[in-house]
């Protein structure tokens, strides 16, 4: 067997709307990870809702040109997996608490979906090696920005308290797209056609290796470690793998050149404030901690979680409501309260598997379940050769993804962000072997406009709520003036924040006209939450129950 085993077959020149589809995705992939706005008023949604309307915005533009073009529409069960989940999930919205908020988290997973679909349409015209290189690319950027935070340059909008988080203002998020991409950077390297090219992505594995070691993230670090045994496994099972020199030598060397990146990243003085003499020997060394610090405070979540999917054991509290819900099964001394009554230190579960048995229902993460098991199956195909025209190179990327996605996924609210989302979906879509149909559907031309209408209906009304967000955080600035605040509650009725400074703002003014209906929307937005209440009742008026 030879070097030759392992290529890549060539198809005929994809047409006009076909590559402008692979270029809104790359562009969608690079402005996923550069997108944050100015505000220091908001903490996560200035570096959350501009990746979500880049991820919206990429969704509609690709999912629409794909549709142009589309003759017959092939459905496998993989797709009825993941619509099922989808439907599921449009159902759950109904009876959410929030609105707001459950519409927001279902159409980050519908943009999601649509990345996918979209991406196995261009992988099947020969596309796939763009889209992963631009995956590999992404995740490079986004350890340069944090590298870039970590040694002291300007990276704009970046946040200083959770250091090196770059562009994505928390060191977390950003570990966890890199250990979710990596497996795609990984690839490039492998089957690239020119050693300039495999260089090049080798200097990226030292790039995000570096990142990753600053970073002290632990999820991310277990992840990377289990996805690099899924690899040595995939030698083992794969006689071309084993048998291919090339790939072999190559993967000694990103082995050598994440190694370099590691050492250097521990050699070289950085800006950033740990407490600890010994900071990743540290971080290493609690890896599963769950008996202290946040390790034990994510015990103490899950299992007051677990108490509200005993409650709803169908649809769940809602996509994205979580953080409405948790108050009332918050136990004393609850790390993710500040104190008992106040919001949660963070909007998401610390876990994308509980979050998503929770706020969708057991029924819908059945569904989402059946998706993963698909998605490895189809992984293990093509690592042992017998899924088309894939190769056991797709299959190992592929495995090492979807171990990644749900390592990180256990430990943190990944697949609820918007870039991790687009990345692990796209990258799926990229190197998944074509399952067989269970159905055919001609694309006639009415067919075809009804789904370009749902598309746009649906990403794009998700895209025009997430410009009216961005929008009214940079309207509201640093919140301290009143018409800027009240013009960025017009821009943006649901959010709680501002319509909460509002309520305090006006309150402390002796207004309660102007105060009551902020008091009152805060409210409903969150109504098990004490501080609305406790100003709904100053200005007279008793809040929902």
């Amino acid at each position: 067997m030879t070097e030759h085993t392992v290529p890549f077959r060539r198809r005929p020149s994809p047409g006009l709307s076909t590559r402008l589809a692979l270029w809104a995705v790359v562009a969608g992939i690079l402005g996923c990870v550069l997108a944050s706005l100015p505000s220091p008023l908001f903490d996560l949604d200035r570096h959350a809702v501009p990746k979500e309307l880049v991820l919206h915005l990429t969704a509609t533009a690709a999912g629409t040109l794909c549709l142009l073009t589309g003759r017959k529409l092939q459905v496998s069960r993989i797709d009825l997996f993941l619509a099922g989940w989808l439907l599921l999930g449009a159902l759950s919205c109904l009876f959410a608490p929030n609105p707001w908020l459950a519409a927001r988290a279902l159409a980050i997973a519908f943009s999601g979906a649509v990345l996918f679909w979209v991406s196995r349409r261009l992988a099947a015209a020969g596309l796939g090696p763009p889209l992963v290189a631009a995956a590999g690319a992404g995740v490079v950027l986004a350890a340069a920005t944090a590298l870039a935070q970590a040694y002291g340059l300007e990276v704009p909008f970046a946040a200083d308290a959770r250091a090196p988080g770059g562009t994505f203002g928390n060191r977390n998020f950003m570990a966890h797209l890199v250990a979710i991409g990596l497996p795609a950077l990984a690839l490039s390297a492998l089957r690239a056609q020119s050693r300039r090219r495999c260089v090049l992505a080798a200097c990226g594995v030292g790039l995000v290796a570096a990142a990753l070691l600053l970073s002290r993230t632990r999820a991310a670090w277990l992840a990377v470690g289990l996805a690099g045994g899924v690899g040595v496994a995939a030698f083992a099972v794969s006689k071309v793998l084993r048998l291919t020199p090339r790939i072999g030598r190559r993967a000694l060397g990103l082995l050598i050149a994440g190694g370099l990146g590691v050492a250097l990243a521990a050699a070289l003085p950085n800006e950033l404030d740990w407490r600890s003499r010994n900071p990743y020997l540290e971080t290493a060394r609690d890896v599963v901690n769950y008996r202290e610090g946040s390790g034990r405070g994510r015990l103490i979540q899950y299992r007051n979680t677990l108490g509200m999917a005993l409650d709803r054991p169908i649809l769940g509290v809602g996509p994205g409501n979580w953080a409405v819900v948790y108050p009332l099964y918050a136990s004393r001394g609850d790390p993710s309260l500040s104190r008992r009554g106040l919001m949660p230190a963070n909007p998401w579960p610390s876990s994308d598997w509980v979050g998503f048995l929770v706020e969708w229902g057991p029924p819908a993460f059945g569904a989402l379940l059946l998706v993963a098991v698909s998605l490895g199956a189809g992984g293990w195909r093509a690592l042992r050769g017998v899924a088309g025209p894939t190769t056991p190179l797709d299959g190992l990327a592929l495995l090492a993804t979807l171990t990644a996605t749900g390592v990180v996924g256990a430990f943190d609210a990944v697949l609820h962000l918007a870039t991790p989302t687009a990345a692990a979906w796209i990258v799926a879509g990229a190197l998944l072997p074509a399952p067989p149909p269970v159905l055919t559907i001609d694309f006639t031309r009415p067919r075809r406009w009804a789904a370009v209408a749902v598309v746009l209906l649906l990403c794009g009304g998700a895209l025009v709520r997430s410009g009216s967000q961005a929008a009214a955080i940079l309207v509201a600035g640093a919140g301290w003036r009143i018409p800027d605040l009240e013009q960025a509650a017009a821009l943006d009725p649901a959010n709680y924040r501002i319509r909460l400074l509002l309520a305090q703002t006006w309150l402390r003014r002796g207004r309660c006209d102007r105060a009551r209906p902020h008091a009152q929307a805060a409210a409903e937005l969150f109504p098990y939450l004490s501080e609305p209440r406790r100003l709904a009742a100053a200005c007279g008026v008793p809040s929902p129950q």
